[in-house]
């Protein structure tokens, strides 16, 4: 008002220390924020893509009979989408998010069964490979051509036996631990 100038007009602004630090988070929170959303996308987008394999498998699974329990297909949503076929294969997708890769785990490690682009290649891989795991099942099956009551009475009678064998061997003990007694008694007659 007398000739002063107002201070804040005559010098110009600094740029502050902790709003340059603030930009900067905020930046780095919406460079972290987008790539996310591609992250996010791209699983989606892998979830799909195993989701129209497993719609084309529904044909197949159909035809199994309802006594077969081997499989148990289902879509994992963890980190590494999987479309499963039974408890040791299953479908992922390869690196590149296209490639569809079979894949089953073995003692000795992950095998490949199949790796394709196409939906109907990889259908054919898990139709033949639950083929060859219902012939599986049959042979172990025919393998056991037994009766369930000759098995459960053969397993009684051992277990019988085992009985015995164990009352036999109590008795026993019982009679050399009498008979050492005996033995140290007349060994060693007291006063």
């Amino acid at each position: 008002m007398w000739g002063r100038k107002n201070q804040a007009a005559a010098e110009p602004a600094k740029p502050e220390e902790p709003q340059r630090l603030k930009d900067a988070l905020r930046r780095a929170r919406i460079d972290a924020a987008e790539r996310t959303g591609v992250v996010v996308d791209l699983h989606d987008a892998e979830v799909a893509r195993l989701e129209l394999l497993n719609e084309a498998l529904d044909p197949i699974f159909a035809e199994i009979p309802a006594e077969v329990d081997l499989f148990d297909r289902g879509i994992s949503r963890g980190e590494n989408p999987r479309l499963w076929i039974d408890v040791i294969a299953h479908v992922a997708m390869g690196r590149d998010k296209r490639v569809y890769r079979f894949l089953q785990d073995t003692r000795y490690g992950r095998k490949v069964l199949a790796e394709n682009v196409s939906i109907p290649e990889i259908a054919e891989a898990v139709t033949k490979y639950i083929a060859q795991r219902m012939i599986e099942r049959e042979r172990a099956v025919a393998e056991t051509n037994a009766p369930i009551e000759d098995v459960r009475r053969a397993e009684a009678l051992r277990q019988r036996r085992r009985r015995w064998r164990a009352f036999r061997s109590f008795v026993f003990g019982v009679v050399a631990g009498i008979a050492a007694l005996v033995v140290l008694a007349v060994l060693f007659p007291g006063r």
